[in-house]
């Protein structure tokens, strides 16, 4: 407590920590399970930062959502040892947490899996527009935190596209109500009723306009509404952010806004300073955002390891047992020729794609320039070394031209130089991005590089016949690129099918456990000349 003085009237400041993860996806310990065991990342790392953090002074813990769900270790619990204590709630009450929100992966493994959670937690969660079909809310709406004298209201809200993702049968006889609607109106009564000081929105969700110019990115009414929340709900003070993955610290409208990245590589910390006049009444209340990132040599939390370990240990032997066979070669040893012409491990991931979604059209990239693919003995840690991308699935209603232009984009891959097929400088600089060359299934096509950009399909078929280019399909592909991302614009607003919210890494898994032998097959329905 600091004491200030001026012109004989005594003020005293009051500090208290707000520190709030999101969508730590399971991630305890510091490693994605490639290859590396001490990455920047994981909530052990983060408790050390977070117990420090404890001892300068009275904190509020908190966590908006996508906990239990999105790493080889949350599949393994669930599908191998769910009958024991969940292990992640273990460490959340060790670490104290004062409240979860619910975010859209909490639902994954329905609702009594759900249930057993919110029983296992010492904790509240939180769900001010998750209601049963009574229409009370599942869980608490918001709580408040009385510290130090001064009353922290907080609200947890989950973005309403949840129907638009979960199996239907996950969240039977739930109703989402549109996120900002239950925000505003939770912040309005709260105001009205609690005698609050400080209101804090946690918002499973994130941002549908540039930060900066208030651009719209999306429709503003969907998946995510940070910024109009920002905006037009005067109310809050706060704003915790999540679901995009994305870190973010900034202030917009007078609010504290954050968002603490994934997998546990950042801390978002919110600096509350009540100054108090000489009668204890509130004279100001100022809040200041940051980030705090882990790093190799931040040290894990001794006690959140060992509660991990047996699931952690038992996790890591288990990707390196084999879960499937290969028949036939699906190893990818030059990772350029597998980009002109069709290979079996990509071949196989697009067949997952369209077995997932039903579309009768995939596309999908191969991700990074190393030797990968899939090895006849097939292991998890094969599978998450060669899918390093956390995405999940979206289908999108595409017309012919969509896809024809999609085609030009990534034959934009490839140049000639001096009689020879190279990958074009804009690939490679400033950074590789060979994930943004996409390759199909379902149609038929060629790309001629020796054409000028814009004209380079010269064939494009779907079962034999030429595809009119206003006819509609349903394609599935990455949510990454479902989004636009890559130089794809024209997918950026099509109308959105169906999305499979389940890691892509888990779907390859699923599959293998449920066809234990595969054929590597090629059916050559594309290739690329010049």
């Amino acid at each position: 407590m600091l004491i200030l003085t001026n012109g004989g009237l005594s003020m005293t400041v009051k500090t208290i920590q707000i520190l709030a993860t999101s969508d730590i996806h399971g991630y305890i310990m510091p490693t994605t399970f490639r290859n590396e065991q001490n990455e920047a990342l994981g909530l052990a790392k983060l408790a050390s930062i977070i117990q420090e953090k404890r001892l300068a002074g009275p904190t509020l813990l908190l966590d908006n959502g996508d906990f239990i769900q999105g790493s080889p270790m949350t599949f393994y619990h669930q599908r191998f040892q769910a009958d024991i204590p969940n292990p992640f709630i273990q460490v959340a009450n060790v670490l104290q947490y004062d409240a979860m929100v619910f975010g859209n992966h909490e639902f994954n493994y329905g609702l009594p899996t759900l249930q057993s959670i919110i029983n296992q937690s010492d904790f509240p969660w939180l769900g001010a527009n998750i209601l049963t079909e009574d229409g009370r809310p599942l869980t608490k709406p918001y709580i408040i935190k009385e510290i130090e004298g001064i009353r922290i209201g907080v609200i947890g809200v989950t973005t309403h596209f949840v129907t638009h993702w979960e199996e239907p049968q996950h969240i039977s006889g739930l109703h989402f109500e549109d996120a900002f609607s239950s925000a505003s109106y939770w912040a309005k009564w709260m105001r009205a009723n609690e005698q609050i000081d400080v209101l804090i929105l946690c918002y499973h969700g994130g941002f549908e306009r540039d930060l900066e110019t208030g651009e719209l990115l999306e429709d503003e009414n969907g998946e995510n509404q940070g910024y109009r929340m920002c905006t037009e709900i005067e109310e809050v003070d706060i704003i915790i952010s999540g679901h995009q993955h994305r870190e973010i610290c900034s202030n917009i409208n007078g609010k504290s806004v954050l968002q603490p990245g994934t997998k546990g590589n950042c801390l978002a910390t919110i600096e509350l300073a009540i100054t108090l006049d000489n009668e204890q009444r509130i004279h100001s209340i100022a809040h200041t955002p940051s980030l705090q990132y882990v790093k190799e040599d931040t040290v894990c939390e001794a006690t959140v390891c060992e509660m991990i370990s047996p699931t952690f240990q038992k996790t890591d032997a288990w990707l390196d047992e084999t879960i499937g066979t290969i028949q036939g070669n699906m190893l990818v040893g030059d990772a350029f020729l597998a980009r002109i012409q069709e290979h079996p491990y990509i071949e196989f991931i697009n067949r997952i794609q369209m077995e997932a979604s039903g579309a009768a059209i995939s596309s999908t990239a191969l991700f990074h320039d190393e030797h990968g693919g899939l090895k006849q003995a097939v292991t998890m840690r094969d599978i998450v070394t060669n899918y390093i991308y956390a995405n999940t699935l979206k289908v999108l209603r595409l017309s012919g031209l969509d896809i024809l232009l999609a085609l030009e984009q990534s034959a934009t891959y490839f140049t000639v130089e001096a009689d020879e097929l190279k990958v074009a400088k804009s690939f490679l600089y400033p950074k590789a991005q060979p994930y943004n060359y996409d390759m199909w299934e379902g149609i038929e096509y060629i790309l001629d590089i020796s054409k000028p950009f814009g004209e380079r399909v010269t064939m494009l078929t779907i079962q034999g016949e030429p595809i009119k280019m206003e006819a509609e399909f349903e394609v599935v592909m990455s949510s990454y690129r479902a989004t636009g991302a890559g130089n794809f614009e024209f997918f950026r607003n099509r109308p959105v099918v169906k999305e499979i919210q389940i890691d892509m890494t888990e779907l390859i898994a699923d599959y293998l456990l449920r066809h234990p032998i595969i054929q590597a097959t090629c059916n050559h329905n594309w290739r690329v000349t010049f």
